[in-house]
């Protein structure tokens, strides 16, 4: 069933440039490996259809000195699985971190699993990390002769600090003259503000809004070799962000969201539907008891039901209403999700909605 999610957002109010911003260089990494895990109670691949999980076998035991290459392994205790992991700013070595383990063959369930040394390897194929421990997984299937019940997903698991760094990221921000700050959501209006505002903090024009995305800080000679300090006081400047009109459309779920920013010039909105209505109650029609004549028959009975809309007015929408007064225009029409939706599309159409209309 279709929904709408129509959310007015509060006015404007002053946000931290810490919640706003990130800083170059001050960032995750993504890193990713393939292991095994073992000890599965009969859940794990089928050898027959996961050549990789055998392959992977035998070099496993081949690097503990057992050599099975001729042999036919009919385990179903093993899963090849891929593990994925992030990698924190600045992470020193000997830290440990969360990884995810996910099935790559036709395991059935990872609970109970072991995952074996696996290392995890960044975009550059150095090995940062290696993760090792029990898999704890979210979900279970239970089955029987004639029905399976599956809740979450067994085939997909986590290991709570399953990995050990061992490589460090060289940074040192210490060392920078300039910082570059990358707004999370990119605004002339909203770049400009944290520029005026770190410049009013330092006394000095030292912030630069390059872009409607970048914010560039030079670092002040007296501030020079303590960034984190400066940092932590920029961080908790406030400043007021600025948003365009938007309206997200999510089609396939009928979801509408709209920003508070967004404004209707005056427009007429009328919407004529035509519904027919036909409902088949077929009756049975017996002969009397103990008759030796008759039989029984289906009598059909159909009923005709015409809705063509005489009852819906026109409604005009004045210019430079706000959300809220759309929102209620709207629903006074009796407008459903996806009526919504080929309405604001019209308005779009028409140039009467000072928004950007974004379609999921």
């Amino acid at each position: 069933m279709a929904c709408t999610l129509l959310l007015a957002s509060p006015p404007a109010e002053a946000q931290r440039i810490k919640d706003i911003v990130d800083v170059e260089g001050v960032r995750e990494n993504m890193l990713v490996g393939y292991g095994l895990v073992v000890g599965l109670n009969g859940t794990g691949d089928g050898l027959t259809n996961s050549p990789f999980t055998t392959r992977s076998l035998q070099g496993m035991f081949e690097r503990l000195g057992i050599n099975i290459r001729d042999d036919t392994l009919k385990t179903k205790n093993v899963a090849a699985v891929m593990v994925t992991a992030t990698l924190p700013a600045f992470a020193q070595q000997g830290t440990r971190v969360d990884v995810t383990v996910s099935a790559m063959g036709d395991a059935k369930d990872l609970m109970g699993g072991t995952l074996l040394v696996t290392p995890l390897m960044g975009a550059d194929g150095e090995v940062y990390a290696v993760a090792q421990g029990n898999v704890a997984t979210g979900g279970f299937t239970a089955s029987g002769a004639a029905a399976t019940v599956t809740k979450g997903v067994p085939t997909s698991g986590r290991i709570a600090s399953g990995a050990i760094v061992e490589r460090e990221i060289a940074f040192d921000i210490n060392d920078m003259n300039s910082l570059r700050l990358s707004l999370r959501n990119p605004d002339f209006t909203t770049a400009e503000r944290i520029a005026q505002t770190i410049n009013g903090f330092l006394g000095q024009a030292a912030a630069t809004a390059r872009d409607p995305g970048t914010v560039v800080l030079s670092v002040p000679a007296y501030r020079r070799g303590n960034i984190v300090g400066l940092m932590t006081d920029v961080e908790q400047l406030h400043v007021t962000p600025d948003q365009a009109g938007r309206v997200i459309i999510d089609e396939k779920n009928g979801v509408i969201v709209m920003g508070e920013n967004v404004r209707i010039s005056t427009v007429a909105i009328a919407i004529g539907t035509l519904t027919i209505t036909v409902t088949e109650t077929p009756q049975v029609s017996q002969p009397s008891p103990f008759s030796q004549t008759g039989e029984t028959t289906i009598v059909p009975r159909t009923q005709i039901e015409v809705d063509d809309g005489k009852d819906k007015r026109m409604a005009i929408l004045s210019e430079g209403i706000t959300l809220r007064e759309l929102v209620q225009g709207l629903n006074a029409l009796g407008v459903g999700p996806r009526d919504m939706i080929t309405i604001l599309q019209s308005i779009k159409a028409a140039g009467a909605l000072q928004a950007e209309i974004e379609v999921l």
